[in-house]
């Protein structure tokens, strides 16, 4: 009996024990899981890592007189900054949808020239005559040189080289600030449906090596500029330009005379172009698309439904369900509120119906120049209108 009792205290004590140490292995494991799930967080969003833990120390071996540049850390949390590379992110990966490529971080993805040559390729239509993929650096600098040659070529910058703000061997070095400069270049030339931040600068740490010491300094450089439109593109000169710089008073006569055509033909509909001083034209008033497409449906006789031009952002939110609520929409709160993604729905609605009318006007102008308000877009358009259909 005093061996039993002597022996039931240690029973009961590793039945305990048994039940902490298992307890404790839960607990491990499910650490474990969280630590796991945290790990798989960071790597599918891509959080910026310090670089610090990154670099090799042959990455701080530098040659007398060379001169190496690195962001700012204070960009990190420059709100301007930020916003801007999220928008040419979000820009990237809505233009290359199609063909599943996703940007995470603008010099790590880009570096290389495969995603800048499939966006060069998308935007302008050409494909271009390089190789698909490479590891091999020589390799990946002839392909971004490839790519970037044929940029400055399409936006016309090989006669004015001073605004050529990039170079293959610092893309290809991972130059945040040159990507940048490069991609709100194209943002400008094709005009995309995308807002950038006004006045975004960029400051960079410039490390040069002089007398065996390191010397530094910091250089600010601006982005992005003020505008209130979608970007800008360079345009070869046409007959709107002279009429613009050398012959005011018959810019005047055409303006009046195309006011005069739009309202005699919108009129019937209780629509009406209003006109500002002098009888000129306000082009905003053709920037939602509305009118352009109430004009070629008079002239061409025909009816377009108005459920399928315009969605009022505010309607739309009314609702609190998303749900593709449709109206008329002349009036001018609509108009307000409309987005410039639905804006350039409606001008793009007009240019088809354009187009099937025989009037190419894709050739002459692009839907964004509209949506931007271009006045000399606007006279453009409605100039072909009035050659064709002014015996009516």
């Amino acid at each position: 009996m005093t061996t039993f009792g002597s022996k039931s205290p240690l029973k009961s004590e590793s039945f305990l024990d048994y039940l902490t140490i298992g307890r404790r292995q839960k607990i491990k494991n499910v650490k474990e899981v969280e630590s796991l799930k945290e790990e798989g967080k960071v790597a599918i969003e891509g959080q910026i890592q310090n670089p610090a833990t990154n670099c090799h120390i042959e990455e701080y071996i530098m040659e007398e007189y060379e001169e190496r540049s690195m962001l700012d850390p204070s960009m990190n949390i420059n709100r301007e900054y930020q916003e801007l590379v999220k928008v040419l992110i979000n820009w990237i990966n809505d233009e290359l949808s199609n063909q599943r490529i996703i940007v995470k971080k603008l010099d790590e993805d880009l570096h290389d020239g495969q995603i800048l040559g499939k966006l060069v390729e998308h935007l302008s239509g050409n494909k271009l005559d390089v190789i698909e993929v490479t590891l091999n650096e020589d390799l990946q600098r002839s392909k971004l040189r490839a790519v970037l040659d044929t940029t400055n070529r399409l936006l016309g910058l090989y006669h004015r080289p001073e605004a050529i703000k990039w170079s293959v061997q610092e893309i290809h070095n991972k130059n945040i600030v040159q990507i940048i400069h490069y991609l709100v270049a194209l943002v400008q030339y094709y005009r995309p449906p995308v807002k950038l931040p006004e006045n975004v600068i960029a400051a960079r740490i410039v490390v040069q090596k002089r007398d065996g010491r390191l010397h530094h300094r910091r250089v600010v450089e601006q982005l992005t500029s003020c505008y209130n439109e979608l970007g800008r593109r360079v345009e070869s000169r046409d007959e709107f330009d002279l009429l613009f710089e050398q012959s005011p008073e018959k810019f005047q006569i055409v303006k009046k005379s195309l006011v005069n055509f739009v309202n005699k033909h919108l009129n019937p509909l209780n629509i009406e172009c209003y006109a500002e001083s002098k009888g000129s034209i306000d082009p905003n008033q053709f920037s939602d698309g509305l009118l352009l497409v109430f004009l070629i449906a008079s002239v061409g006789s025909f009816f377009v439904p108005l459920g399928n031009i315009f969605l009022s952002t505010e309607e739309e939110q009314a609702n609190g369900n998303g749900a593709s609520f449709k109206e008329t929409a002349l009036s001018p709160k609509n108009y307000i509120s409309t987005s410039p993604i639905q804006k350039l729905h409606n001008v793009n609605v007009a240019f088809h119906l354009m187009e099937d009318e025989g009037l190419h006007v894709s050739s002459k102008v692009r839907p964004e120049d509209i949506v931007n308000g271009d006045l000399k877009s606007v006279l453009r358009i409605l100039y072909m209108m009035f050659v064709k259909y002014r015996h009516l």
